[in-house]
């Protein structure tokens, strides 16, 4: 079975809201709020300044926000109107991603969901 945009989109709003909480509890000064690790929340969502975002490519292996290692990217597209979309392999089923809502740590792109989640906005 097939899923791709309805995922891609839910999984973009994910990591934008994910890094919204982030960055507000920052501007607020709350040093008790649990900040998400960069790795984890998303390439927007990154708190570490980077010289250049490591890009997401075909083959490369995907983590969830646990760590755990739930497939791989399968193929890396540029639509027409300029995104980059990821598709992303797990087990038998394939869903799309747009690459702003990957991060890239250690070679493996990392998605801000668990696998569980996931496969939850798949049944959808």
């Amino acid at each position: 079975m097939r899923k791709t945009a309805i995922f891609g989109a839910a999984a973009l709003a994910l990591a934008f809201a994910t890094a919204a909480a982030a960055q507000g509890a920052a501007a607020s000064g709350d040093a008790s709020a649990a900040t998400p690790p960069s790795a984890a929340s998303g390439a927007a969502a990154s708190s570490a300044p980077s010289a250049s975002p490591s890009p997401v490519t075909t083959g490369q292996p995907v983590k969830d926000k646990t760590g755990a290692t739930i497939g791989k990217v399968a193929a890396v597209k540029t639509e027409a109107d300029g995104k980059t979309v990821a598709t992303i392999q797990m087990g038998a089923d394939t869903f799309a991603v747009d690459t702003a809502a990957l991060a890239v740590d250690k070679g493996a792109a990392v998605i801000n969901a668990t696998q569980a989640e996931i496969k939850g906005m798949m049944k959808k």
